[in-house]
């Protein structure tokens, strides 16, 4: 008896001690020029993914393909908005469960860096903030100034320190760093707000794991905070010496980092196709490695922004695609590309101690077609009408407490003459407008498009005004982008402006229960917009790509799952449908469309097609036929730049009063006939940089914008990784020109300019002038 009594103990023992070491918590820190994991260094190879992103299903299946990839983090954003989409009401739940997520992740010995911003980016609505903020009229974001905002941040934070904070490597977790905001120095530069960030991380529960920030090489000084790691983002094919060249003098002693490391980049709805080649991004990412230095692959596996989801940038005003592709490693379907192959054989030659990569990359899910369908049922939109509100003012959909979607406005037009015109001021984001139910006309925020015709009535009509929220600017200044008519609706004639009033607003939610509650009756394509239903059958589920390039603009629901939107311009024709939320058997598909479809019918096809570009008007800045003529100008400089990537700054040897600036390239560093840039900022009269808000491209003799995405306007979209580029088919040579409109009249000092990222990159604008002028070139 007593020597069972031994053995059980000794089991017991036994087992304890198994426990304890299972449960030995690790370490890491910070070192010297190193991070330091289980005091061993410790060279971060992250891959950036977002939950949200992939079906929760299909989790694990990109966790795992991230670590035979070669990568040993995931790095992740907490998008605030899908979290708290209404106030106070908190959802961690089922796709939104971010802490399964990390747990999966460590189940596959995948560490964890955490980026919770409050603010994002990401291409998501809003970068991540709630759209309910907007409710408040005088909102500031991103401040301290807004005591509002800041008391909704540190309830937001501590919330996702309740789920989070317990996987803190110190707690027997995943989690090694925690982001303090997110490229904060393109939005300001407050340290106080910054310094307030960081204490509510901290006093939120993330108070024993290693803070860091992100910015841009030029520009990270004013997020440095003490005891926080400053760490930089760029892009495939940068210098890499050249990035680090700063940071590293200003901060000899810590771990070098790009945090995002730009495998490719995004697509908008009527640009070109994005991609960036696999030689530019794995010889970065070797230089990197080969100088021990840490990255975060962004995107590792872009996915698909599902739902009302898709952010925008501004300026230009362009809205994002639904497909996250991202020209990423793994493919928005979570497939093996060229990309990927070139990573994992990189990457199995810098391996910390104790690591390797799995021999076998896990399998593809299955792939299925479906043959064409057709959806029979229709609700038209005019005949499936919520209870309307009322308000006297026109007001933005936020102060109707919408958040996303459609919504119409509804009021009385005065009788009058054909002379008329209605101006929309501000339309966002994109709006189709009837007149006694007959339509006019649309309107397009992309093209800054406020005004329409009006017919004439010999009695008082009705006035509809349909406008669909194609995403929130996500990045930069014009973060407060409330949604529908922002300001006015005013119809003008010859003899005065008269401002419409009295209005009835319907609201059109997003969920599915709204979509499935309509009155459907079988009809064919009609030419006003409506709801389409339709069924198809399914012998086997499997990840497939529905088909939409038959139908006009808008959104798609597939058994309750909103799939995203769509429209006809591309360069996405197929939604990615994944096969988990698919079944055996009948399914049903809903499609709203605001424009007519050419044909009511779908299919599910084996690959995406994501670069099919059908632009409604031109994409070139010139007309056909047009010429800029200089030739009774006198330029305001003539000078040169010099080679390199980095930022130049020119001064005018006095101030010019000027609207409109041309600079004229002359030649290049590799005389190919070509001229890039990447960034432009001309300077007031004390030598500040002049809000870009407000700017357009007047001309521009020459743009690639069908073979890819470098249309004139890259030189102001605040993105230091996309480009102005003429043609590659050089149908034009030097000199090359770019006007600016300002959109108002300055003083002006000078300028500062960036060239293209690429090391080496061809088209480096060498000699230039400049010219200055308060009125419109001669063209």
């Amino acid at each position: 008896m007593k020597r069972i009594i031994f053995i059980v103990f000794a089991i017991h023992i036994a087992l304890s001690s198994c426990s304890s070491l299972l449960k030995k918590k690790e370490t890491f820190e910070v070192g010297n020029r190193e991070f330091v994991l289980n005091q061993k260094p410790f060279l971060i190879r992250a891959a950036e993914i977002h939950y949200p992103r992939i079906p929760k299903e299909y989790w694990e299946h990109r966790i795992e393909m991230c670590k035979s990839m070669g990568m040993n983090t995931i790095c992740l954003y907490v998008f605030w908005n899908i979290h708290e989409q209404k106030m106070d009401s908190f959802d961690f739940e089922g796709q939104n469960d971010i802490k399964e997520f990390c747990e999966l992740a460590q189940k596959h010995g995948m560490y964890i860096i955490v980026r919770p911003g409050p603010y994002v980016c990401a291409e998501w609505d809003m970068g991540g903030l709630p759209w309910w903020l907007l409710k408040k009229e005088d909102i500031q974001v991103r401040t301290k100034e807004d005591a509002f905002f800041i008391e909704r941040m540190k309830i937001y934070f501590s919330k996702v320190a309740e789920e989070l904070a317990p996987l803190t490597l110190n707690n027997g977790g995943n989690i090694i760093m925690v982001q303090v905001e997110n490229e904060y120095p393109l939005y300001g530069n407050d340290k106080e707000y910054m310094t307030l960030v960081k204490d509510a991380i901290v006093d939120a529960g993330f108070n024993n794991v290693e803070l860091f920030t992100c910015a841009w090489s030029h520009n990270y000084k004013p997020t440095m905070l003490e005891g926080v790691l400053p760490t930089i983002n760029f892009g495939a094919g940068s210098n890499i010496d050249e990035q680090f060249k700063d940071i590293s003098k200003d901060c000899p002693t810590i771990p070098l980092m790009c945090s995002e490391y730009w495998s490719g980049w995004f697509d908008h709805w009527g640009r070109p196709h994005a991609t960036r080649s696999v030689e530019h991004m794995c010889g970065s990412m070797k230089d990197m490695l080969d100088r021990k230095i840490s990255f975060s692959l962004y995107m590792a596996h872009g996915g698909t922004t599902f739902g009302q989801w898709g952010g925008a940038n501004t300026p230009p005003y362009s809205t994002m695609a639904t497909s996250y592709d991202y020209d990423a490693p793994i493919s928005e379907a979570g497939w093996v590309t060229p990309k990927y192959t070139a990573v994992r054989e990189l990457l199995g030659n810098y391996l910390n101690e104790g690591e390797e990569i799995p021999e076998k990359i896990p399998a593809q899910n299955p792939v299925i077609t479906i043959p064409e369908f057709t959806l029979e049922e229709v609700a038209p939109l005019f005949s499936n009408l919520p209870e309307p509100k009322f308000s006297e003012e026109i007001k933005p959909m936020e102060m109707f407490d919408q958040g996303w979607g459609r919504i119409l406005y509804r009021t009385k037009l005065p009788a009058g003459d054909d002379k008329r015109k209605l101006l929309i001021d501000e339309v966002h984001d994109w709006a189709v407008v009837y007149v006694d139910g007959e339509k006019i006309g649309k309107l397009d925020r992309r093209r800054g498009e406020k005004i329409l015709d009006l017919p004439q009535t010999n009695k008082e009509t009705r006035l509809d005004i349909l406008v669909e929220a194609t995403g929130r600017v996500n990045f930069g200044g014009g973060i407060i982008d409330r949604k529908g008519i922002t300001k006015s609706v005013t119809v003008l004639d010859n003899k005065q402006k008269m401002e419409l009033k009295g209005w009835e607003v319907y609201n059109f939610p997003v969920d599915h229960k709204f979509q499935a509650s309509l009155d459907y009756k079988k009809s064919g394509k009609i030419d006003v917009p409506a709801w389409y239903r339709g069924t198809f059958n399914l012998e086997k589920v499997g990840d497939t790509f529905l088909n939409v390039e038959t139908w006009g603009k808008g959104m798609v629901w597939v058994n309750g799952y909103n799939i995203g939107r769509y429209w006809r311009i591309g360069p996405q024709q197929a939604l990615y449908m994944p096969g988990c939320w698919l079944k055996e058997g009948e399914n049903e598909i809903i499609i709203l469309d605001l424009d007519t479809p050419e044909a009511c019918t779908v299919e599910g096809l084996d690959k995406p097609v994501l670069d099919d570009l059908r632009p409604d008007k031109t994409l070139f800045s010139r007309k056909e036929g047009e010429t800029l003529d200089l030739s009774k100008e006198k330029a305001a400089m003539k000078d040169s730049f010099k080679s390199g990537n980095k930022w130049q700054k020119f001064n005018f040897k006095k101030t010019q009063k000027c609207r409109y600036f041309c600079l004229e390239a002359l030649s290049g560093f590799r005389n190919d006939g070509m001229a890039s840039m990447a960034e432009f900022y001309v300077l007031d009269k004390n030598g500040k940089d002049i809000s870009r808000n407000d700017w357009s491209i007047a001309y521009a003799d020459s743009e690639e914008v069908m073979q890819d995405n470098n249309d004139a306007a890259k030189i102001f979209d605040l993105q230091e990784s996309t480009f102005w580029h003429t043609s590659w088919s050089k149908e034009k040579e030097f000199p090359h020109h770019v006007v600016i409109d300002l959109g108002k009249e300055y003083d002006v000092s000078g300028f500062r300019y960036l060239p293209r990222p690429q090391e080496n990159g061809p088209a480096m604008i060498k000699d230039f002038r400049i010219f200055l002028k308060e009125t419109p070139f001669k063209k």
